[in-house]
């Protein structure tokens, strides 16, 4: 299984933009996909994550400015990220939970500047 993500960038605060992210490889339907992040010299932390078919869940750090979003026929998840703050920048991770295994995809850097 391998992930590929994409979308990061560097924006001004109030800005936004779009993270994708798709897995390769032998999928389960049930697989959980989602966000996390990582900024300097704090631990990686949950942004969102959905279920196949059920609720997406959103840290409150984030909510009502971010939306995570997937396509199960693409194995495909996105991210997004709305009304930018410079707290938000930090590299971006994807994750996937599947048949047991957590899979990460290499980050993608999200800057928010003035």
């Amino acid at each position: 299984v391998q992930l590929q993500a994409y979308g990061g960038g560097l924006v001004q605060p109030g800005g936004s933009l779009r993270l994708s992210c798709a897995a390769s490889g032998s999928i389960s339907s049930i697989a959980v996909m989602g966000w996390y992040r990582q900024a300097p010299e704090k631990q990686r932390e949950l942004v969102a994550i959905i279920p196949s078919g059920g609720l997406a869940d959103v840290a409150d750090s984030v909510k009502g400015r971010f939306t995570i979003s997937r396509d199960n026929a693409k194995n495909a998840v996105y991210l997004q990220m709305n009304n930018l703050k410079p707290e938000d920048t930090a590299v971006y991770y994807c994750n996937l939970v599947n048949y047991g295994r957590m899979y990460w995809g290499k980050g993608t850097q999200v800057t928010v500047f003035s």
